[in-house]
């Protein structure tokens, strides 16, 4: 059965990963097919599929990446996650439901930090070939003005 630790470990796999600047592994943190969006409390909460970033599969996260590295244009900056205590709804031998809350710091090249993000991950995790994987992870932030600079993953 998942635990705690197992999803306390992984989330902190992911955020580095991220926070790193290793942005090519992060697609390796979602099933082959996945869900990854990013929201807000007012749209999840009313039941409303669209999102700020939509991708329902790992290509499309790739894709996501390859962009970031190769065509988009935005200013230089990185970010610091913070997230809390994962809240397990649901673990049994297959996978897992969680929730956990985050703060997300952005580091502007010019020193300048900020808070960007505060919100939950809405997740979904399967076990394949006895790795933990999302199968579907929801950023749900609670602010419903979305920044322009929303170029990373959370």
């Amino acid at each position: 059965m998942i635990d705690l630790m197992s999803l306390c470990a992984f989330n902190a796999a992911y955020a580095q990963t991220i926070d790193s600047g290793a942005l090519e592994r992060w697609p390796a943190f979602f099933t082959e097919k996945c869900m990854y969006r990013i929201t807000n409390f007012e749209n999840e909460r009313d039941g409303l599929p669209s999102g700020i970033v939509y991708a329902d599969s790992r290509a499309m996260l790739e894709d996501r990446i390859a962009a970031l590295r190769e065509a988009n244009i935005f200013e230089a900056h990185r970010y610091r996650h913070l997230l809390g205590i994962p809240l397990i709804e649901s673990a049994d031998e297959k996978g897992a439901r969680a929730r956990t809350p985050l703060m997300v710091a952005r580091i502007m090249h010019t020193g300048e930090t900020s808070l960007f993000v505060t919100g939950e991950y809405l997740d979904r995790f399967e076990l394949t070939s006895g790795k933990l994987l999302l199968a579907e992870r929801v950023a749900v932030c609670d602010s419903t003005v979305t920044d322009t600079l929303l170029a990373l993953p959370l």
